[in-house]
């Protein structure tokens, strides 16, 4: 399993003139996205080592539905959705994760709607003796680390409200404040 992630200290203001910041000055630029808004990222496809064992940590600690299983790969989701999460063996059955230092997927996110989700997988995983590495206040948000049985980093969060996302002078809130992911088990835990 790799080791949680480390405690970034994040600055919001630019060190060198060149740069800006993109969160409260993006909407100044000429040339934005032509993306619709709407537009997501949908899913995530990933190479496991046993497909049984990962179909297990994503269905059974997780919580996901399985949609398709097939000999090479499994689909899950949410809410009735095909997929969310794959999972496949094609090329890499009894591979073993990438050591550190190399480039890869550092981790991939699980928007929850709201601090109580939250809190509920929390203490899901826990209940289920899975380890998590590290809580994260991001100012923006909340988050909790962990790897599934592959390696593979995964970033379980909620939002804040949008309107706690930047302070008075427009700057964005974001930052790494660590915490005990058992806090969000108590009233006293990261708030909103």
């Amino acid at each position: 399993m790799r080791l949680p992630p480390q405690t970034l200290t994040l600055s919001c203001k630019p060190e060198d003139p060149r740069e800006r910041d993109t969160m409260s000055s993006a909407a100044d630029e000429p040339n934005r996205s032509e993306l619709h808004p709407e537009v997501r990222i949908g899913h995530v496809h990933l190479r496991v080592g046993d497909l049984d064992r990962a179909t297990d940590f994503y269905r059974d600690v997780l919580g996901f539905e399985v949609t398709v299983y097939r000999s090479n790969y499994t689909f899950l989701s949410a809410g009735g959705y095909h997929h969310h999460i794959g999972l496949n063996t094609r090329y890499s059955q009894g591979g073993t994760p990438p050591p550190e230092g190399h480039t890869g997927l550092l981790h991939f996110a699980i928007l929850y709607p709201d601090r109580r989700e939250l809190a509920r997988i929390v203490k899901r995983i826990l209940e289920r003796g899975h380890p998590i590495g590290v809580g994260q206040d991001h100012g923006v948000s909340v988050s909790v680390y962990l790897s599934d049985p592959d390696g593979n980093g995964i970033e379980l969060y909620y939002d804040r409200p949008q309107k706690e996302w930047f302070d008075s002078q427009g700057n964005p809130n974001i930052k790494a404040e660590p915490f005990d992911p058992r806090d969000l088990l108590v009233d006293s835990g990261p708030t909103s």
